[in-house]
């Protein structure tokens, strides 16, 4: 069965790298773009405080939570006293002691923040009530492996929580003329560019059943879902 990416993107990226060569120019990428990026405002605040509210009503006090690309720790940070431990992951080491510096400065105690990849498998070990994956599905270099890897974290019958950015949805013109313009200078990483649709065929087909869609943008046309996914 072809990957989603390349069924519905050929622009996944420019060439084919190792994932360890992928893995470390990710890497280098957001670190680059970190200090800027914490300091930059939410783009659809009241959007994001949806998600955030919605993602609360599926989270119990005796979850332990995996947050894959948790970037500057932000939602880790908003989401911890409302479950019992939360690991919040990325690539980016940059991004990862920004979000200990925010720790350091009165943080709760049931949070940690680890370098790691989206796949990393040493997660894979069925230890997590609920993973959330908040707009970074579309940037790991194999979804269907990812999504795999999500699934072996968790729990069976636990949830994957996600919101994604899905460029298959928008203008093409963003596909076709500002990512790649973007990316010639230096100003955007690799990225999937997949559809709603086929984010849930890859959700589907890597052993969750898809339980709730919904889209919480207040700007606009809304191309990025909110997805509840139960480990089958």
């Amino acid at each position: 069965m072809p990957r989603t990416a390349t069924a519905d993107a050929p622009m996944t990226a420019t060439r084919q790298e190792p994932p360890p060569a992928r893995q470390r120019s990710d890497a280098r990428f957001w670190d680059r773009m970190a200090r800027k990026y914490a300091r930059s405002p939410i783009e659809d605040q009241a959007g994001y405080e949806r998600s955030l509210e919605r993602t609360r009503e599926f989270l119990t006090r005796d979850d332990d939570v995996l947050e894959i690309g948790c970037g500057t720790g932000s939602t880790a940070l908003r989401h911890a006293p409302h479950v019992r431990h939360i690991t919040g992951t990325d690539i980016s080491p940059e991004m990862i002691a920004i979000a200990n510096e925010k720790l350091a400065e009165g943080g709760p105690a049931n949070v940690d923040f680890l370098v790691a990849t989206a796949d990393d498998p040493s997660f894979a070990n069925g230890a997590y009530d609920t993973v959330m994956a908040h707009n970074i599905l579309h940037l790991v270099p194999d979804l269907d492996a990812t999504l795999s890897r999500l699934r072996d974290a968790l729990k069976p019958g636990d949830l994957l929580i996600a919101k994604t950015p899905c460029l298959g949805d928008m203008n093409p013109a963003i596909r076709w003329l500002m990512l790649p313009a973007m990316r010639a200078v230096g100003k955007a990483p690799p990225v999937l560019c997949f559809k709603e649709t086929a984010l849930r065929d890859a959700i589907g087909r890597n052993g969750f059943v898809v339980e709730a869609v919904e889209f919480h943008g207040t700007k606009g046309r809304d191309a990025r879902p909110f997805i509840v996914a139960r480990k089958a």
